[in-house]
């Protein structure tokens, strides 16, 4: 049982100013301001090898790790922060029993710790020898930050250079403290660096050592850092297993946002699965070219043809294997990234003549049955929208009901909607996406822009299909459909207006069928 006096000195250490930090660091980029944040609060620094050199070299006064435990570095300096009074001050706990027991063993209570990890990843990136590797895993480092990260209602840790300012600004700002929030986010992120360590060297392992056994399935979400995040002044991390979806065949590094758009790409074409040889071209998420045809020479210049404009750096995803004849077409643009099941050789020959050009191979792919995004102070989650679009019976609210052709034009609309940002309105004929507005504040403006693009592009729309994501509150939509020729419409129905886009369209010999379903996309 903790007493109240215990558990106010807790609380009262948790908040308290930090009077020593060890620094053991392999990179020392930027360190010079966390290390002059320590000095000027006149907090205590240990440290050890080059990182204390590099500090004294700062002008600031270090103590030594070696005259603290008793011990110099050992075993080729295998061990140098391995020894309870390195530890015991990193983990107590600041009650009244553990602070007895520093004291009674001499044990300094470190508040700050400061450690990297050596470069596993790079030296095997480096083509080191296997010996060189195996000592580039990281021992004392790995222990310093999980301890740090256990104890961080009383001890803040600092397990990446990427941490140094925000952590030196902490500690000006808060004259010397660090303050409870910011020390759970940093032993947050000290497991991820953790996480991401551990598992970088099974995959060394396991990889350069065969004993005809299969590799275990990790059952943890492995975590990579990405270039940046959304925009350069945002920190991006990953964390999944690509491996199982998509296999890198060329190119760059791939970002936060080709990631997003690689996500939105495979989900459209996992509702297009059964629509043969089939492209998609994406831009921030959206698709602005999308189309089925025999091969997958003429599905992507029927793609290309809905938008040749926004297609420039976009994200080219196919069904079908890339054969030369496509290949040669395709090579033709500019783009981020191309998904493919398969490519023919002589295929990626023509692909991979622009190293920067991201090529990736296309393995099972299932959505994720829950989604989650960080909102507020916490979290939501949704179950993702998987409702079988191949398995909707249209329910026909005209008189005039939908030809077959109209209906599988129809179909294939009401797919391309579901993907496409709210408000969206899409356009579509013989599986081939004409026009398509999305993201609009109204359905009207989605209706105007579809139209819009769809005729600078060159297409007629008598005879096309029309798709919202949603209910059409008023009949203006289907009135500027009727009015450029559009003969069928699909939206999920729902409005206390439904009637009145039902009426025009009877008074104009137009065809429309709910779905039931709305399919909004924030």
């Amino acid at each position: 049982m903790i007493s109240s006096d215990q558990t106010a000195i807790s609380f009262h250490m948790s908040n308290a100013k930090v009077k020593s930090a060890l620094i053991s660091v392999y990179n020392k980029d930027g360190l010079e301001q966390l290390v002059s944040a320590c000095s000027q609060q006149g907090i205590q620094i240990y440290s050890t090898g080059g990182t204390q050199t590099f500090i004294e070299g700062l002008g600031v006064t270090v103590k030594k790790v070696e005259d603290l435990t008793g011990y110099p570095s050992i075993l080729g300096g295998r061990v140098k922060t391995l020894h309870p009074k390195i530890f015991g001050g990193i983990l107590a706990k600041r009650n009244a029993d553990h602070l007895l027991q520093l004291e009674m063993y001499d044990i300094p209570e470190i508040d700050l710790v400061i450690v990297d990890l050596y470069p596993f990843e790079e030296t095997v990136a480096s083509g080191a020898d296997h010996d060189s590797i195996i000592e580039k895993i990281d021992i004392g480092g790995i222990s310093l930050i999980r301890a740090a990260a256990k104890n961080h209602n009383d001890v803040a840790i600092v397990s990446s250079k990427d941490q140094y300012g925000l952590v030196a600004d902490a500690l000006m700002q808060n004259t010397g403290s660090i303050p409870l929030q910011l020390r759970q986010r940093l032993a947050a992120e000290a497991f991820l660096v953790s996480s991401h360590y551990d598992t970088a060297i099974y995959k060394y392992l396991v990889n350069t050592t065969d004993l005809g056994i299969q590799p275990l399935k990790l059952s943890y979400m492995e975590s990579d850092s990405l270039r940046y995040g959304e925009n350069p002044h945002q920190k991006g991390t990953y964390h999944g297993d690509l491996d199982e979806i998509l296999e890198k065949i060329c190119g760059k590094e791939l970002s936060f946002n080709n990631l997003v758009d690689i996500d939105a790409a495979l989900l459209l074409m996992y509702d297009l699965r059964s629509y043969g040889p089939t492209f998609a071209i994406l831009k921030h998420t959206n698709a602005c070219g999308v189309a089925s045809r025999a091969t997958a020479l003429d599905a992507w210049n029927a793609a290309l043809a809905a938008d040749p404009v926004s297609a420039f750096g976009g994200i080219l995803i196919s069904n079908a294997k890339i054969d030369l004849a496509a290949a040669r077409e395709i090579d033709k643009i500019f783009y981020e990234v191309l998904i493919a099941p398969e490519f023919d050789d002589d295929a990626l020959d023509v692909l991979k003549s622009k190293s920067k050009r991201i090529i990736l191979k296309s393995k099972s792919f299932v959505p994720q049955a829950t989604l989650y995004k960080t909102i507020l102070n916490g979290m939501i989650s949704q179950d993702a929208d998987m409702v079988d679009e191949s398995a909707i019976v249209f329910e026909t609210k005209t008189k005039l009901a939908p030809t077959d052709t109209q209906i599988n034009d129809l179909k294939y609309a009401n797919i391309c909607a579901k993907h496409l940002k709210s408000n969206t309105i899409v356009l579509v004929k013989d599986y081939q996406l004409l026009g398509m507005g999305c993201g609009q504040t109204s359905r009207i403006d989605a209706c105007q822009s579809a139209i819009t693009k769809a005729k600078l592009f060159g297409f007629s729309l008598d005879g096309a299909v029309m798709a919202s994501d949603a209910f059409f509150p008023f009949p203006d939509c289907v009135e500027l459909a009727a009015n450029e020729g559009i003969v069928a419409v699909v939206q999920p129905g729902g409005s206390i207006k439904d009637q009145l886009s039902i009426d025009f369209c009877n008074e104009r010999g137009i065809a429309m069928v709910f779905t039931g379903y709305r399919h909004f996309k924030h």
